[in-house]
């Protein structure tokens, strides 16, 4: 028999430019690592892009040493985001569909570029997070406290869990961003940038990577801990309320106008058989209870924390909650505002807005923050009996298999 001769493997070289990857390198004042950190790429590929986001150290003369690598230098120092986007802006014309970026401080590893070059055969046109292990000895407290309170935030803004949203070693498609407008230019675009990406439908995963920080006094480090965090802040509040009042609803109404919308929905709400009949008469009772708890306005603000919270169906929840929705909000209005005025034991229970008195105000707003939060919680209570019932009467759940 004639031996078939062997199919050479292809090289990573061969991989990044198949994918159109590079690999994309954001430095400042990092000449002691720098050179350490391009070696190690250039061992896997040669599409580099350096970002010398204003250094005033030996960065220039590091990068001469690389002839073969793209790079963009300017000055002042712009900050983290800023240079990102810049090299993003750059991959894009140079035709590149992925680009993977890796810290130039030494704390990332090449030898964990071929993970994401495997996770984006699998999965293309994905975010790819490098997740590192935050609980190992060596990890310093505040970053290991900084990533817990990056990923809660992430999941309320995007309802994606992910172990690691704070790595900087990441995949970016860069198509989906092409015409996308970041409002961010330090350190906080790179917690901008993923929920942004996420909210175009764009999925995004994690592939597990390794992490050295070096000791404490060997350490350097840009981030100025009070203006950074501050801004880092106000930015998790602006997605907050961007992502309650208007991507969250916008993607239920999109679910809704759809067959696999609702088949989605379907699956979450009736099939689903990991979750309990309970669980879902609770998500369904949580929402009517907040569409008529008295916070007008915070509704899905406040209950879609809570309903992540407390792990409860959130898309139960979001349809629930629409109890109070136009032309049935006056409605709920009222009945809070004469509940409230039963309770307390006002005669009049009839309410007029011409020639009111202060006193007849504060009274009617007393009865209606006291009424809408009984009736809340009766409704809530009725609508969990109901729910319970009817899921137990057509809907089996999945027996719990003892491991």
């Amino acid at each position: 028999m004639q031996q078939m001769p062997d199919t050479p493997l292809p090289t990573q070289e061969d991989r990044f430019l198949s994918l159109a990857a590079c690999v994309l390198i954001p430095t400042y004042n990092n000449a002691q690592t720098l050179e350490a950190v391009i070696r190690s790429v250039v061992a896997y590929t040669h599409q580099v892009i350096v970002v010398n986001d204003g250094s005033t150290d030996e960065t220039e003369k590091i990068l001469e040493r690389f002839p073969f690598i793209r790079k963009l230098s300017y000055m002042p120092n712009r900050g983290k985001g800023n240079a990102l986007k810049r090299g993003f802006r750059y991959a894009l014309e140079l035709h590149y569909r992925y680009a993977i970026t890796i810290d130039s401080d030494g704390q990332h590893y090449a030898q964990d570029l071929p993970a994401f070059l495997d996770a984006i055969e699998q999965r293309p046109d994905c975010l790819i997070i490098g997740a590192r292990n935050m609980d190992q000895a060596h990890i310093p407290g505040k970053s290991s406290f900084g990533n817990r309170f990056s990923n809660f935030w992430f999941w309320v803004e995007t309802g994606i869990k992910l172990p690691d949203t704070q790595s900087g070693y990441r995949l970016y498609p860069l198509q989906p961003m092409r015409k996308m407008k970041f409002f961010t230019r330090k350190y906080e675009f790179e917690i901008e940038t993923p929920v942004r990406i996420a909210w175009k439908g764009v999925p995004v995963i994690s592939v597990p990577v390794s992490v050295y920080y070096p000791p404490a006094e060997e350490r350097i480090s840009h981030f100025r801990p009070f203006k950074d965090f501050t801004r880092i802040s106000i930015l998790n509040t602006f997605l907050t309320f961007t992502a309650l009042l208007w991507i969250h609803p916008r993607n239920l109404a999109l679910k809704l106008t759809s067959r696999k919308g609702w088949a989605e929905l379907w699956q979450q709400i009736v099939v689903r058989r990991e979750e309990s009949n309970q669980r879902k008469a609770w998500s369904i009772a949580f929402g009517v209870f907040m569409g008529i708890f008295p916070v007008w306005g915070f509704q899905l603000a406040i209950g879609i924390p809570l309903a992540i919270y407390f792990r409860l169906n959130k898309a139960l929840f979001l349809l629930a909650a629409n109890i109070s929705i136009f032309p049935f909000t006056p409605v709920f209005w009222a009945l809070s505002v004469l509940t409230g005025k039963w309770l307390l034991g006002y005669h009049d229970l009839s309410f007029y807005w011409r020639d009111i008195s202060l006193q007849q105000f504060k009274e009617a707003g007393l009865a209606f923050f006291l009424g809408g939060a009984v009736l809340a919680c009766a409704l809530g209570t009725l609508t969990y009996l109901l729910s319970w019932l009817l899921l137990s009467l057509f809907r089996k759940e999945q027996p719990v298999r003892d491991l």
